[in-house]
Parts: structure tokens; sequence; C-alpha cells
């Protein structure tokens, strides 16, 4: 027999208690990670020093709450130049200690120091000489007792009322990591284009690693008529080329101008053009903002935006018209 769930019972709820709760939790963890800083000396140099010198990667582990700290802490660390990955310890005695080599070095997290997962494998790790750093609240627990380096992530309460919860513990730890993984990015040298090459499907990797080449308009596609044609040619042009301008070159694509919609429109202006009989070499603008199929999309962005113009020629660097873009590409390749 199917057993009936209760219905809900309504709970009077008080604002004031609530904003009461939550704004004692952010004091408590952000007290906590202010005594975090005066912790950061010797032993945080030397796990850092461990870590740059590993030929290997970074393993870091944990189980409940701080496994998945544990896993964040490795997936920043990867991403920022530090070769790591996450095992689970559960796991890890049932095959994946495997995954642990010679050369790697562990990071483990356990507020105790004394989870049973992490101390079944510790023999294990020790046996084949494995650098192991611990996160801890506990300097005298077992773990920490047969590490290479301590790092102190002790509170002085957790943030539940009832003291069960892991809250203030888990945010000291993965500041902790925040903090190893930041240091070890700096003092490898680490870029923002070597960041973008791990994250090549973000924004950021779209922004700086996109290449003009990678977005233009190129060979028949790209709009171009002589000086010496007339304003309908260059209006079919720009018309058949969906780019709202069109390049003016000579016989070896040399660029000689540009001509657009806004030049049109201040030709239509003039009393003084008769446009039936005008070339578009009178009417170009001469010397217009061009880039190099070399440079970052985004670099082509920022130009248009500095300019407030929609579109760019692309040139070799002897002025040869070799491509064209416009916002909507840009667009398109999500670079703005």
């Amino acid at each position: 027999m199917n057993a009936r769930i209760a219905p809900p019972v309504a709970i009077a709820m008080d604002p004031d208690l609530i904003v009461r709760s939550a704004r004692s939790v952010i004091g408590l963890e952000a007290s906590a990670i202010q005594a975090l800083e005066p912790r950061i000396g010797p032993e945080f140099v030397e796990a850092c020093r461990i870590i740059l010198a590993c030929k290997g990667r970074v393993v870091v582990s944990g189980m409940g709450k701080s496994g998945h700290v544990a896993r964040k802490i490795a997936a920043t660390l990867a991403s920022t130049g530090t070769p790591a990955f996450f095992v689970h310890p559960g796991e890890a005695s049932h095959g994946d200690l495997g995954m642990i080599l010679p050369e790697d070095v562990v990071l483990a997290l356990s507020y105790s120091g004394e989870t049973d997962e992490l101390l079944f494998i510790l023999p294990m790790i020790k046996r084949q000489g494995i650098p192991l750093i611990v996160i801890t609240g506990k300097s005298k627990s077992s773990l920490a007792t047969e590490a290479d380096v301590v790092l102190d992530g002790s509170i002085t309460s957790e943030a539940c009322p009832l003291g069960l919860a892991p809250t203030t513990s888990t945010t000291v730890a993965l500041v902790m990591g925040d903090a190893l993984a930041i240091a070890l990015l700096e003092a490898r040298g680490f870029t923002s284009d070597d960041f973008a090459r791990s994250h090549p499907a973000g924004s950021l990797g779209r922004r700086l690693l996109l290449h003009i080449s990678d977005v233009m308009h190129s060979g028949a596609d790209v709009p171009r008529v002589p000086p010496d044609a007339s304003i309908t040619t260059a209006l079919v042009e720009m018309t058949r080329k969906h780019l709202g301008m069109t390049a003016v070159v000579d016989a070896e694509q040399r660029l000689l101008g540009v001509f657009t919609d806004g030049d049109l429109r201040r030709a239509l202006d003039d009393v003084d053009i008769d446009l039936r009989s005008a070339k578009v070499g009178e009417l170009m603008t001469r010397a217009p903002k061009t880039i190099g199929a070399g440079k970052l999309a985004a670099e082509a962005a920022q130009l248009m935006e500095k300019l407030k113009i929609n579109a760019l020629l692309v040139v070799d660097d002897e002025q040869h018209v070799v491509g064209a873009l416009n916002i909507h590409d840009l667009l398109r390749a999500r670079v703005v």
C-alpha cells in the first residue's frame, strides 16, 4: 500500500527574521574569510612551490560538501594554467586510485581531517611518494599529521545555527583554493590569451582568439568597383554584397577609397552634384579606415565603436583589398 504524503503545513513567515538570518550568515562567512589573510605565509608558499614543481597534475579530493568544493577548486586550477582533476576518495579505493601517478600532487580537503575515505587511500599515496597538501580545520588531525603541507582552514563557527551543515568551513576552503589558483596563475605568468585557449567556447575565448580573417567576407563576396564606375553600378554592387558600402579600387585591387550609404546621402543633399553623370571616384571617401586580416575581431569591434561606423575594409600591407566585414558579422560571431 502506498503511503500517503501529508499536505504541506503553512508556515508563518517573518520577513525581518529572514533578513536577519541571511545577514548573519554573510557576516559570519565574511569574517571567516578575513581571518584567512594573516594565515597566508610560509606554508602557503611551500604549497605553491610543490605544485609549481609538479611534473604531473594536481589531484583534488574530498568527501561530501568538501568534495563539491574540491571539484570547483580542480576546475579553477585547470582553467588557470595548473593541470588538475577531481578524484572521489570513495571511488579511489575501488579502482580510481590508478588515476593518481607518482609525479602528481594530491590536494585533500577535510575540515575534520579524519575523513575515513581519505585516510583509507592515504597509505597508497604516501607509498608512491606523492606530495600531500591538506586544507583542514584541525591541524592535529590524522590527515594533517601525514601531510607535507597543512593549510589552515579553521573557523570559529559554522553559519548553520545547529552547527551541523558545512557552511562557513566550505566557504573558507573554497577561498583558500581560489587563493592557490590565482597565486599559481601569477607565478606562471598565465595570460588572458592562455585563459582563452582553455575557454574557446566562452565569450572571452571568442574575443581573444577570433581573428578578422575568421569572420570577414573575401574573394567575390567583397564589394568593389573601379573609380570610373557610375553611382548606379556602385549601388548595385552594394546591394548584391549586403555590406552597406563598396571598396573603390584600382586595376591592381589597391584601395583608393570607399563609397557608403552616407556618401550617397550627402551627394543627394548637394545640389551641385548630378548623380546621373557623377563617377563613384568623385564621391567616395578617400583614405578610409581599414584593418589587417591578422588583427583580432575584437579590435575591429573596438574600432567601429570608436569611429561610429558599421563596416570596415580589410587590406594587406600593400593596401590590396582582401576582405570586408560589418557589425553584423561581429554580432553573428558573438564578438559583440
